[in-house]
């Protein structure tokens, strides 16, 4: 068998932009995957989408530095360009765009995206100041540039998604936003590439978060409609798990993010919670993603 052919990253917005809008001249269709790299199953299982439904598919590699505030991980996230861009050449991906920092945010640079409402100041927003600034921003720039029919992200970035699809609809890009189901692992953890941090024990306790939402999937599936029980529910799972400190259990509405009356396939239930200096984030959709091993805390 062949080896695959090596891709040879795009560093700057005028590469990128060049390179798509021949796609585009060629009358073919692009699919973009934007990630941070450190590309694990949950990506390639965005990538295998794209490849899927589109004729040609970009992925853009970059950690943004503006969306992690003081005191968080930037420093420390997972790198892994090479191994990234085997794995894009293996499955057949068309382009990587990997820039710098200072190709994607030069000197000067002063244009920043900003949501208004509930959707950007409550969870994540509340927890992280400056989180989805730094995101609206970056995905703006790269929808901008690439211009791509689809573009594709994780649903356990829930919240981000919400974002991205509000962006994407109100600034008129024309790009369709396909959510795709979260990926575990084998034990139930939800694939991150933060999970690489996590040593066996803390892992263990982290399993609570998945185990959890299965209790939250079981206990709907029974007839529980109540969030506020629910919500208790999966914080009495969480507290199994001594040193998984908990940020946020919610119960919302999918699209708003507002608190949701009832638990239904209009809500998403979400995690946020911190273990050995780890923060992971989960998320269930009542009746449609219920595909959760049960994980042990403690």
């Amino acid at each position: 068998m062949a080896e695959p052919r090596r891709l040879t990253p795009l560093g700057t917005p005028a590469e990128l932009r060049g390179e798509c809008a021949r796609i585009r001249s060629a009358g073919q269709s692009l699919g973009l995957v934007p990630t941070m790299g450190a590309l694990h199953a949950g990506h390639r299982s965005l990538i295998l989408r794209s490849l899927a439904e589109c004729d040609r598919t970009a992925v853009s590699i970059f950690v943004n530095p503006t969306q992690f505030g003081p005191g968080e991980d930037f420093d420390r996230y997972p790198r892994s360009l090479e191994a990234d861009l085997l794995l894009c050449s293996e499955l057949g991906v068309d382009l990587v765009y990997a820039p710098t920092a200072e190709a994607m945010y030069p000197d000067g640079f002063a244009t920043w995206v900003n949501l208004r409402g509930v959707l950007v100041e409550t969870l994540e927003a509340a927890h992280r100041p400056g989180h989805f600034q730094g995101v609206a921003t970056v995905v703006t720039k790269l929808l901008v540039t690439a211009r791509p029919d689809r573009a594709y992200f994780g649903q356990k970035d829930a919240q981000q998604c919400a974002v991205v699809r509000r962006l994407a609809a109100d600034l008129d890009t024309g790009t369709e936003v396909v959510v795709c189901p979260t990926v575990r692992d084998s034990d139930g953890l939800a694939f991150s590439s933060r999970n690489a941090r996590l040593d066996p024990a803390a892992r263990r306790q982290a399993l609570a978060i998945p185990a959890a939402l299965a209790a939250a999937a079981a206990a709907h599936r029974a007839g529980e409609t109540d969030p506020e029980r629910i919500r208790r529910l999966i914080l009495g799972r969480l507290a199994e798990s001594p040193d998984l400190a908990v940020d946020y259990v919610a119960v919302v509405d999918a699209e708003t993010f507002e608190p949701a009356r009832q638990v239904s396939v209009r809500c998403e239930i979400l995690i946020a919670a911190r273990i050995a200096g780890t923060r992971l984030i989960d998320v269930l959709r009542p009746g449609t993603d219920e595909r959760l091993a049960v994980g042990a805390g403690g």
